[in-house]
């Protein structure tokens, strides 16, 4: 415990706390602390000035990046007939019904996202206690409730995210690992902002984007200058 402090300590103080960072600066400052044995994934944190308590300023879809995420996402297809072979053959991990409801039900969740078809939400809708609280039931506002099953399969294969402002107005999604080079983080970065711009609701007052940190998942928060992007 005390090593992780120190090195938390170390990595905080290579950070100005009240300066708002240009994104390449900051993913270059990011770069240089110490990190632990593992790869890590580098997050984006943004503040939206929206109230998720209003249906129409719910800000929620999903992003594919140009540089992916650099990791493998296990995919869970409910589908059945043509639908279940077009799943499979697009590179779903688990494809199948009530046999995976069932499993579920009992505590199985080796799975990242789940789509379904649209015919299988019968089964899949039974599963909207579990499921929902782990921001992995299928929507068709996002896209995963789908007779395009392939589609959707090979496009979260290369890194597509879903993503959802939470109670406080902020939205956070991976963008990919701290091995990355600083170029592909500020693609990845920047694609995700052009995604969220679009999606502001026309109700939304006053600035829509308000503050912008990214931080590796053990390391510190650093915040990024909006005008920047």
């Amino acid at each position: 415990m005390a090593k992780l402090a120190k090195r938390h300590r170390e990595n905080v103080e290579k950070i100005e706390k009240s300066k708002l960072y240009p994104l390449h600066e900051a993913l270059s400052v990011l770069k240089t602390l110490k990190a632990p044995k593992f790869d890590e994934s580098v997050e984006v944190a943004l503040q939206l000035g929206v109230d998720p308590r209003k249906p129409d300023q719910m800000v929620r879809g999903t992003c594919s990046f140009p540089n992916g995420l650099g990791k493998e996402v296990r995919v869970l297809v409910f589908a059945k007939g043509e639908k279940a072979t077009e799943a499979e053959e697009a590179g779903a991990d688990y494809v199948g019904s009530e046999d995976f409801m069932k499993k579920i039900q009992e505590g199985w969740f080796e799975f990242d996202r789940v789509v379904a078809t649209p015919d299988m939400m019968n089964i899949v809708g039974r599963l909207g206690k579990i499921l929902g609280p782990r921001g992995l039931m299928p929507n068709p506002k996002v896209g995963t409730v789908t007779m395009n099953v392939g589609a959707v399969v090979k496009e979260i294969k290369a890194g597509q995210v879903e993503f959802r402002v939470d109670k406080a107005g902020i939205v956070h999604v991976p963008v990919g690992k701290a091995s990355f080079e600083v170029d592909q983080l500020q693609e990845n970065i920047k694609s995700f902002v052009e995604v969220i711009s679009r999606m502001k609701p026309s109700t939304a007052k006053g600035i829509y984007m308000r503050t912008c940190s990214i931080s590796s998942t053990m390391g510190p928060g650093i915040k990024v200058d909006l005008q920047n992007l």
